[in-house]
């Protein structure tokens, strides 16, 4: 990253990219606020982000307690413990790392009681990586399944973290993943969102079919220690 660039330039310059790789197609871009403070979040949505990403519920809380969300979309990215899921569920827009019947419910059931339908993508282990967070994809069916008939949920796509070693190998196997469960046509499952591809890779991943990527440490800077 051109550590010279401010965040302005820096966003500019991704949505450049994803115009230049989508060839007409509209790119959901979403700025991962992984460890950053509310400030510079507040900046980035100044900038022109209008979805802010988090992996840790408590930063989402409590940068959402200081305002640095105001004008954005706020997404969470990261895996989410069942424990978690009541500081979430019904107020962020979005929970893109659903693995498990269990965390479905939960959120489901979550949701309902606030008076809200949740929006979520399904994390698909792609990689099949041990102690990596995701549904295999032989688990996939089954999950959506029990998705299309949880009131309080609403499943919109798929997300994917492939092997960091070689993540272009895995964009082509989860678009096709992406194409034949939207062609199956599930009750309560639309596939409108496949999210993948983040600061090293999101130009491929768009080329490969996703139509939102996770860009943090090319437009916020390194990741700060926790």
């Amino acid at each position: 990253m051109n550590t010279e660039l401010t965040i302005e330039q820096r966003i500019a310059l991704v949505r450049e990219n994803i115009e230049k790789a989508a060839d007409g197609r509209a790119v959901t871009l979403v700025g991962v606020a992984k460890t950053k403070p509310a400030e510079l979040v507040a900046r980035g949505i100044r900038a022109g982000l209008d979805v802010i990403g988090e992996n840790y519920v408590q930063e989402f809380r409590e940068k959402s307690a200081a305002g640095a969300y105001e004008g954005a979309k706020v997404h969470i990215i990261g895996h989410l413990q069942q424990n978690k899921v009541k500081y979430v569920a019904g107020k962020v827009d979005m929970i893109q790392s659903v693995d498990s019947e269990a965390l479905l419910e939960a959120i489901a059931k979550r949701a309902a009681a606030l008076g809200a339908v949740q929006d979520v993508l399904i994390e698909v282990n792609i990689g099949a990586e041990p102690g990596k967070s995701g549904v295999a994809p032989a688990g996939l069916e089954k999950l959506l399944e029990r998705a299309s008939v949880l009131a309080g949920i609403r499943v919109r796509g798929l997300m994917a973290i492939p092997p960091a070693e070689n993540t272009r190998a895995y964009f082509e196997p989860v678009y096709h993943l992406f194409v034949d469960i939207n062609a199956k046509k599930y009750d309560n499952v639309s596939m409108d969102f496949l999210s993948m591809g983040m600061s090293d890779d999101y130009v491929d991943a768009i080329k490969a079919g996703a139509n939102m990527v996770r860009v943090g440490s090319f437009i916020f800077g390194p990741r700060d220690h926790m």
